[in-house]
């Protein structure tokens, strides 16, 4: 499966079409940075809405999960997710030099207003707003970049269950529902794929996008692994060469997998 990368400006999405949910009110101070903003040596302004509930904030090559809206200095709405009904996610090494470092700046939780000037956002790209844009955030959440690999990718752990087929699992993060795919089903998830040595070579989460298939279309491994997951269930798999590429030219060896299972579809 090939998908395109994901640009420093893919998070912006166009309003046009209905719209889920009421747009948010224009602030009364995004034509110039108040009094109250707290200003940064790269000219980067902002001010907290609502202090975090954790501890833990955001690193530049974190993968959060947040609630936005933008507008231009004279106050058009060009992009929210609060019209959409649920929070974005995607890698902030993906997004504008000012919005990065507006949300490093942020704790899990917070809720934040950042005035971006030309420089740090988009410098009179085509198609894209001009000027300063004002950004209201809220931080959902916050993991490391899946570049990192996870502490057991190396061989399969002792607390993980075993198949008869030779696959291996660990349920990560607990599903909803009990209604599982079936091997024919279509799923859409998110996933990131390392080998044993700890490299990176594929990830939906490094995309910013979700992907969909069908589960009789890819390795055997996901196919019997994924129909025991539930909406919502991030688990993950230890592939051994046998249920993965046995052929063809993907990565030799075990594989392991994380996957988060979002929606199954027919």
């Amino acid at each position: 499966m090939s998908r395109p990368s994901l640009s420093a400006l893919a998070f912006l999405v166009t309003l046009s079409g209905a719209a889920f949910a009421q747009a948010p009110a224009t602030p009364p101070d995004v034509a110039a940075v108040p009094p109250t903003a707290t200003k940064t040596a790269s000219g980067l302004a902002s001010r907290v809405l609502e202090p975090g509930k954790e501890d833990r904030k955001a690193s530049a090559d974190d993968v959060v999960s947040v609630h936005y809206s933008v507008w231009t200095s004279d106050g058009k709405l060009q992009d929210s997710t609060r019209t959409k009904g649920k929070p974005a996610r995607f890698p902030l090494t993906n997004v504008i030099p000012g919005w990065r470092e507006c949300v490093t700046l942020m704790a899990v939780g917070e809720q934040r207003r950042c005035w971006i000037p030309q420089d740090l956002a988009y410098k009179g790209a085509k198609g894209r707003p001009a000027g300063t844009l004002v950004f209201d955030i809220e931080l959902v959440s916050a993991e490391p970049s899946p570049a990192t690999p996870p502490p057991d990718v190396a061989k399969v752990p002792s607390d993980a269950s075993r198949l008869p087929s030779g696959l291996a699992y660990r349920v990560l993060q607990a599903g909803i529902g009990a209604r599982k795919p079936y091997q024919s089903s279509e799923v859409t998830v998110h996933y990131t794929g390392w080998t044993t040595d700890g490299r990176m070579f594929d990830s939906s989460v490094m995309r910013g996008a979700p992907t969909t298939f069908r589960l009789d279309e890819v390795i055997k491994g996901w196919t019997e692994g994924v129909q025991l997951m539930v909406e919502g269930e991030k688990t993950r798999f230890w592939i051994p060469q046998a249920l993965a590429y046995e052929q063809g030219g993907g990565p030799k060896g075990m594989l392991v997998f994380d996957i988060e299972l979002i929606k199954i579809g027919r």
